[in-house]
């Protein structure tokens, strides 16, 4: 089951040649995605042959095959982990109970629900992105940007097959109106607000897909965990390929840093200014686009307490990140979580049901899991005698969504008034003058081993080439 059958239209493991009217459906959904890349994929790269790892199978030695491939014709499918037909359902009320193959009725909007804003951020993120192309600082990183655009292309197609294998009329509306909806679109945007925003920057693009792609993770682990077997097992694929979005942003960022510091190294200087002048981005800018990302991505986990989320778990559609190897009874009735509140100006925790509490379970993982890959970056100051610290904002800090949405904090975690939060935004997130200056620094650079001043080379390169590998090919 594991081998990908390459040989049909659509190449699939999961025998779709046996379901004729399952595979016209998708025969007919293909060229609108098509359409949909064309329209709003990656700009002006249709002739490209791109460097990419396509999978031939899920298992661990067969889903990375590389090769020279145009996007529009890379072999997107529908791929799923191998099946275990004695799975049990292993947290919540149905625990102990066999694993679901099909969708119970009544759990049936729930899960649509899931799978839809699922399937809706990976084309967003596509959108997002369709520009950075004609600013890449190198061939690699070019590379690098169309290998994920291609993979969340992947990504919602793994969705779309679910919708429309599973949820009949509904599931083929629901996959139609995925290559509707665009983001950042007045009248049609995506369903999630950090989906809507513009990656107008290679900055930005890197900690898009250290944090959010990180979200990513999060979401996925906890939805491949479901009681539902079919999402638990194309989640747990689309998590292979979600590391390399966060090994891109998490890179990119040390490469950036690591660009700085030897800049200040060898003017003699931390003065912001003195190293903007050199053509690199200064530490204080890296910090606010921390701050920004960090806080636009933890709202991504919802409220801090919600109902939906007790819903989800006690029904067995979505468990917490690593549940198996969690000690509790995993049924949590009855325990409790700890959130934050403002209090008579003040920041408190509170006792809340730990089932009610679950999206801020979700978000302290995550939280844990970022803060040490910022740990790393600043391993590359440290490396480089440079003093500075990035530091991850208080969790309350920039917060839209939840108990702390709309309340003006330090990114330190004090509260302050709306006179003291105007006057310091600008040193807290990116401003203007901030998405200006890096913006003066994004010119193409796309000849083979040569890399924009603002950026340091990768140590290696792809797949074991090079660092100098042409990568792309410009038709």
């Amino acid at each position: 089951m594991s081998t990908i059958n390459y040989s049909e239209k659509i190449p699939n493991n999961v025998n779709l040649g046996e379901d004729r009217t399952l595979q016209r459906a998708l025969e007919g959904w293909q060229p609108n995605f098509i359409n949909w890349w064309d329209d709003v994929g990656p700009e002006g790269s249709t002739n490209h042959e791109v460097y990419l790892r396509t999978a031939v199978s899920v298992d661990p030695q067969g889903w990375a095959q590389f090769g020279h491939v145009k996007m529009r014709d890379y072999r997107w499918g529908i791929f799923l982990n191998p099946g275990d037909a004695n799975r049990e359902i292993h947290f919540g009320d149905h625990k102990g109970e066999k694993a679901w193959q099909d969708v119970p009725g009544e759990h049936r909007a729930n899960l649509r629900r899931i799978i839809v804003t699922q399937g809706d951020t990976e084309p967003a993120s596509v959108e997002q992105q369709r520009h950075l192309g004609l600013t890449a600082p190198s061939m690699y990183d070019l590379r690098n940007l169309f290998q994920i655009n291609v993979e969340e292309g992947r990504h919602l197609w793994a969705m779309v097959y679910l919708l429309h294998k599973h949820f009949g009329r509904d599931g083929r509306e629901e996959a139609e109106a995925l290559l509707q909806r665009t983001s950042g679109d007045e009248n049609n945007p995506r369903i999630l607000g950090a989906f809507n925003e513009r990656t107008p920057d290679w900055l930005a693009f890197f900690m898009f897909t250290y944090f959010t792609d990180r979200d990513g993770k999060f979401q996925l682990s906890a939805l491949a965990e479901s009681a539902f077997d079919p999402l638990a097992r194309t989640t747990k694929f689309m998590l292979t390929e979600e590391a390399h979005h966060m090994f891109v942003g998490e890179s990119g960022v040390s490469r950036v840093i690591a660009r700085t510091a030897q800049v200040m190294n060898e003017l003699k200087t931390d003065d912001p200014q003195k190293v903007r002048a050199a053509g690199c981005i200064d530490l204080g800018t890296i910090q606010r686009y921390l701050n920004f990302h960090y806080s636009v991505t933890i709202d991504l986990f919802g409220a801090d307490q919600s109902s939906n989320a007790a819903i989800f778990y006690s029904s067995g559609l979505k468990g917490r990140y690593e549940e198996g190897k969690r000690t509790d009874d995993h049924v949590l009735k009855g325990q409790t979580y700890k959130v934050l509140e403002v209090k008579d100006g003040q920041l408190v925790e509170k006792d809340v049901p730990m089932l009610n509490a679950l999206n801020e379970v979700l978000r302290d993982d995550f939280i844990k899991d970022s803060v040490a890959g910022v740990g790393r970056w600043n391993k590359v100051l440290e490396k480089a005698g440079i003093p500075t610290r990035l530091v991850v904002p208080h969790k309350a800090f920039n917060r839209q969504i939840g108990a702390l949405a709309g309340i003006k904090m330090s990114p330190e975690g004090r509260v302050v008034n709306d006179m003291e939060w105007a006057a310091k935004r600008d040193e807290w997130l990116p401003s203007a003058e901030d998405f200006a200056f890096v913006a003066s620094l994004m010119g193409r650079v796309v000849e083979p081993g040569k890399f924009a001043g603002w950026i340091s080379p990768p140590v290696m390169g792809i797949n074991r080439q090079p660092v100098d590998f042409e990568y792309v090919r410009f038709g």
